[in-house]
This record gives C-alpha cells, sequence and structure tokens, in this order.
C-alpha cells in the first residue's frame, strides 16, 4: 500500500480493478478546502489514457511488475516468440501485447513488462528507436516540392511503411521512432 505523497512518473498502480501507470502527478493545494492530487494514468492493457483526482493520503495498492529483456525469435500463428535473454526460457504472446509490431524484426531486443504477482506478460516494449534499412521508395526529384517538409512513402526491411524526406533513397539505413512510427534521420 501507497500513499499519494508516494506517487512517481511511471509507477504501477492498480486502479477500478484495472492496472495502470502514473503518465503524469501534480500535488495541489488550495487556498481554501482539502490538498489533492491531479494525475494522469495510462491503462497498461489497451493504453488509453484516462484524467483522474485523488484526495491527499488516499491509499491505493502498488502493482509490482518487472521488466526483462528479452530477444524476437519469429512470428506464427500462435503469435510472436520471444527468448527470455538470462534463462533462455521462451515465451509467445498475441501481437497486441507489442507498442509497435510492424518495426520488430529477428534477433531484436524488447523489454517485456510482467506482473510480478501473476508471472503474466502486459505488454513488450521495443527501444524508443530502431534502425531499419529503405528496401524500396520512388526516386524523389529536386524542385518537387513547395515546402520544406516534403516527405514520400517508404518500404523497410520489416516490409513497414514508413514517410520520409525526398532525399532518403533504397538502400540508406534510417532511425524511426517507435512510439508513432515516424522519420528521426539518416544512419551511416
Amino acid at each position: 500500500m501507497a500513499t499519494t505523497a508516494d506517487f512517481k512518473n511511471g509507477m504501477c498502480i492498480e486502479y477500478n480493478n484495472d492496472l495502470y501507470t502514473i503518465v503524469q502527478f501534480q500535488h495541489v493545494k488550495p487556498g481554501k478546502g482539502a490538498a489533492f492530487v491531479r494525475t494522469k494514468l495510462r491503462n497498461v492493457k489497451n493504453g488509453r489514457v484516462l484524467e483522474n483526482t485523488f484526495n491527499a493520503g488516499v491509499k491505493v495498492n502498488v502493482a509490482r511488475i518487472e521488466r526483462r529483456p528479452h530477444q524476437f525469435l519469429y512470428s506464427d500463428d500462435m503469435g510472436y516468440n520471444f527468448m527470455n535473454n538470462e534463462t533462455f526460457e521462451q515465451v509467445s504472446i498475441p501481437v497486441d501485447l507489442i507498442n509497435c509490431p510492424e518495426l520488430l524484426k529477428e534477433g531484436q531486443n524488447v523489454e517485456m513488462v510482467f506482473h510480478a504477482d501473476t508471472e503474466s506478460v502486459l505488454y513488450a516494449e521495443l527501444p524508443p528507436s530502431v534502425v531499419m534499412e529503405v528496401i524500396y521508395t520512388e526516386p524523389g526529384l529536386r524542385g518537387d516540392t513547395s515546402s520544406s517538409t516534403a516527405l514520400k512513402p517508404a518500404t523497410v526491411e520489416t516490409n513497414a511503411e514508413i514517410m520520409v524526406p525526398l532525399f532518403v533513397n533504397q538502400g540508406d539505413k534510417i532511425k524511426i521512432n517507435t512510439e508513432d512510427k515516424s522519420y528521426v534521420e539518416r544512419v551511416k
């Protein structure tokens, strides 16, 4: 058990019979009335964000979660298969528990988040950015743009389609943000 004074960003709590991580919180002491804590909570299972206000000093159950390094092996009709890097134990999870499965390639390391009490997988998290090779894109022509932010579609090695600037060519390696599948930079 913890109180609202123990809140930290990233803390996982049980609320309304579900698991939520604290995205943001703010202690508020109005001039008149009791203090309270304004929070933004992200549902661990579906990713929805909700805003909630707790009275100061309210007790909440803290959920123990563990992050373990895993390596992506392959995907089949049963799900995505990962191997624990320390125990070499294999785990299969459904695609909806992975934050950006279209950017996942064989041999890539991910963080698997487990609920420590039930030993169940909550979700798999890719690194903040990944480097991929562009396998197909149309050539960008000089003078093709009326603004400086012209983009074109490009297919990367996992067959995901990413919007990239006109100067990116086939065979280039690019860094991609896994949060929103956006182009970050070209890698040498």
